[in-house]
């Protein structure tokens, strides 16, 4: 009997999926000051913000060709924007206005030429947050229909008539997220915790549409390994249990003809699956039901998902020997990090480990028999030996590269005993040429790894070093990527196309609100 999905079942799941899709709440905001910013050497963001006149002031300033100036609203948005254009002058009308607004989420977005020109990124520069319109009558209503992820916009006067000028009243951001209000506040009686943690409620409030986003500024699609991390602190903070259930529901609703389940999910113009296929991704399907099952109490979901959590193994599983070698296909993506250089021999193959363990968790719970239990034995047995004594830590690959993310994934799939993998973990990051980590995705799983091996003290370390950094450099919403020493750094090849909110990175409330790194509050 075949294990693919029947259609009819694949259009039951697609029906629940968009059963399930919220209704978006709107926040209308005002602009809270009007400034400029100048560049400083000693400011992480590069730019230092002054006043260029009070807000109170914006409808009664008049306008001309070469102005422009730059709105803040002082805290960090997904959604629209719009304004009233009124003119005051000879021949109101003779010409049309023309208008170029950039919209930031750090000031280096409105500041710096958003040149695709110039660009040296290998994503699209489509992305860029601006926009040039032209509005030929004044007086004027203008809603832009496009979506931004914003805390700054700046607005250029390009170009108009030589008879008037204009004015800009009733300026304001309408920001939406399936979420109406932010959770209780973490209490602890530490600021940076507390700042910490907030930042991580807003970045994934602004990441919660009528799917978990990856990052409301560019790309918007649904990942499956954003969603597991987003779910879990979803869990601690908002509890929306109904969008994670539509999310899992589209990844089951539209699997690859092999049955496994795509990286990514396309809402939009029509749902569909992304071309994306990354194997760690696919196996994490089952890790994300479990805990959604977990969290929610909803066994029936987890039935109604299970052959879709069995297939989404058989990928990671073919790839593993029967003495537990792991030789991935040269062709299938294999993602952990964007770090460069490093080799995920050892990280993913812990990484499936823990999640077939995961699903194993799931069959329990669901009355279903164990799966694949001998690749697990046989797999722990090969990652066991991938140990080196004289270094303390296990290796990964021909060359036997030290790395955070081996180490991570070890203790993670709990392939020897916590303390043996929390001396391996404390090695490796003390290790100055081991492989680190890039990115808040793997960030997250390191500081995880170390908190459940019981290093406290380096898991609060890691918190307060990489997301409290990036608070207290100027975010508003934690980052794709974090440079402590590089605030132009970009896994794309040029910052401008960086997302400042973006939703691998909210885990924070996660790890403090469960429990996992004790604070003492």
């Amino acid at each position: 009997m075949s294990s693919l999905i029947p259609i009819a079942h694949l259009e039951r799941f697609r029906e629940t999926a968009a059963s399930l899709i919220p209704q978006l709440i709107e926040r209308r905001e005002a602009p809270k000051s009007i400034i400029r910013f100048d560049p400083c050497a000693t400011t992480y963001l590069r730019y230092k913000p002054s006043s260029l006149f009070p807000v109170e002031e914006l409808e009664s300033r008049l306008w001309g060709k070469g102005d422009e100036f730059i709105i803040d609203f002082e805290s960090h948005r997904t959604g629209y924007f719009s304004f009233d254009l009124a003119g005051e002058g000879d021949s109101v009308g003779d010409a049309p206005t023309r208008l170029r607004l950039v919209f930031g989420e750090v000031p280096g977005d409105v500041v710096e030429t958003l040149d695709p020109a110039k660009s040296k990124s290998w994503i699209s520069t489509s992305w860029y947050p601006d926009e040039i319109i032209n509005i030929d009558e004044c007086p004027s209503s203008v809603n832009l229909p496009r979506r931004f992820a914003f805390r700054y916009v700046r607005v250029q006067v390009l170009c108009g008539s030589k008879s008037y000028k204009i004015r800009f009243l009733n300026v304001k951001a309408t920001a939406i997220s399936s979420t109406a209000s932010l959770p209780p506040p973490y209490q602890t009686a530490d600021d940076l915790l507390r700042r910490i943690d907030q930042t991580s409620v807003i970045t994934l409030r602004d990441c919660m549409t009528t799917i978990f986003e990856d990052g409301p500024r560019r790309d918007r699609r649904l990942w499956l390994g954003d969603l597991r991390l987003q779910a879990l602190a979803n869990y601690y903070t908002f509890k929306n249990y109904d969008l994670v259930k539509r999310c899992l529901y589209l990844f089951a609703g539209f699997p690859r003809e092999d049955g496994s389940v795509p990286a990514a999910i396309f809402e939009r113009p029509v749902t569909r699956r992304a071309g994306d296929y990354i194997l760690d991704y696919d196996v994490l399907f089952g890790v994300t039901v479990l805990d959604y099952v977990e969290a929610s109490g909803d066994k029936a979901t987890g039935h109604d998902l299970w052959q879709t959590v069995v297939n989404s193994t058989r990928n990671s599983v073919s790839s593993i020997s029967a003495d537990g070698r792991f030789t991935p296909n040269k062709n299938v993506w294999v993602f952990l990090d964007w770090q460069e250089g490093l080799d995920r021999t050892t990280g993913a193959h812990a990484l499936i480990v823990f999640a077939l363990k995961a699903v194993n968790q799931l069959a329990s719970l669901l009355g279903y028999p164990a799966i694949h239990t001998d690749v697990i034995t046989a797999s722990s047995e090969t990652l066991s030996s991938a140990f080196d004594a004289e270094k303390g830590v296990f290796v990964s690959g021909p060359k036997r590269q030290v790395s955070w993310a081996s180490q991570a994934w070890i203790a993670l799939a709990d392939i020897v005993p916590p303390e043996r993998a929390k001396v391996a973990l404390v090695n490796a990051y003390n290790d100055p040429s081991a492989t680190k980590a890039m990115t808040p995705y793997l960030f997250h799983y390191v500081t995880e790894a170390f908190a459940r091996v019981g290093a406290k003290e380096e898991a609060m370390s890691l918190l307060l070093n990489y997301w409290g950094g990036m608070v207290q450099n100027g975010a508003d919403t934690f980052w794709e990527a974090y440079d402590p020493a590089d605030s132009m750094f970009s896994p794309y090849g040029d910052h401008l196309n960086n997302s400042y909110c973006h939703a691998w990175s909210c885990t924070p409330a996660y790890l403090l609100r469960s429990g996992l790194i004790p604070t003492g509050n």
